[in-house]
């Protein structure tokens, strides 16, 4: 339901035949690559979206639903993780783990080819955090 509130709203935002400005591709872009901070830096999965999202969410439009999506998305993606880590001294974790991480990483790299395009990607898993 969350879902469908979200892309109506995106879905009018993009009626209105405005051209997105390239400021608001990079950032929407951004939004979603920055996940990739936490190979790097603890909790850097969620602390670049939030950033991003934060910073440019009020001047666009196009990058706060992208913000929110990404944001959301890593967000999920962390309790996932978080739930599956118990699971590994049975074994079954591993491989839970090991899915998640790929999952994430794919969606990611998808999500941030669209977003300058003006295409929304929908996350597959997504507990809606943030509306």
């Amino acid at each position: 339901m969350v879902h469908s509130r979200l892309l109506n709203k995106y879905l009018n935002i993009m009626e209105e035949n405005r051209v997105l400005s390239e400021t608001e591709r990079n950032w929407s872009m951004l939004c979603h690559l920055s996940a990739f901070s936490g190979f790097f830096f603890p909790f850097g999965g969620v602390i670049g979206p939030l950033i991003c999202w934060l910073t440019r969410k009020d001047e666009s439009s196009w990058v706060n639903v992208n913000g929110k999506a990404s944001l959301n998305f890593q967000l999920s993606m962390l309790l996932y993780i978080v739930l599956a880590i118990p699971l590994c001294f049975i074994i079954i974790g591993i491989p839970i783990v090991i899915l998640l991480g790929t999952l994430k990483v794919i969606c990611v790299i998808i999500a941030s080819i669209k977003a300058p395009k003006g295409e929304l990607f929908r996350y597959p898993l997504v507990i809606p955090f943030i509306q």
